[in-house]
């Protein structure tokens, strides 16, 4: 299992609009991405920083969907983000999502 860290900034009174952007544009692109586990976006109300985790089954599922879906996920979160989204994959090592397996 791996997963898809991407951390960004909120422009500012946007964070309403980024969760209905994301659940209602975002999430079902990323449903119907191969290998596509869970997802999860952390923020705190007033603050512009944003934690966005994908969970994915195998890291060539995370892979192709950087190259082929994320190009426009950025295209559709542009109106509500500042600057540029800072992307990381990790191994899961430990997780209590249910059937989500972990590599270490």
């Amino acid at each position: 299992m791996y997963a898809r860290n991407v951390t960004f900034r909120i422009k500012a009174t946007m964070q309403a609009e980024y969760a209905y952007t994301f659940e209602n544009q975002i999430l079902p692109l990323l449903q119907k991405q191969k290998g596509f586990k869970e997802a999860i976006t952390l923020c705190n109300a007033g603050s512009p920083e944003v934690v966005s985790i994908s969970l994915w089954e195998h890291k060539s599922n995370a892979d192709d969907y950087n190259t082929r879906a994320y190009p426009e996920v950025l295209k559709t979160l542009a109106k509500v983000i500042d600057g540029t989204p800072r992307v990381q994959t990790f191994e899961t090592a430990v997780s209590t999502f249910h059937n989500v397996h972990t590599t270490v």
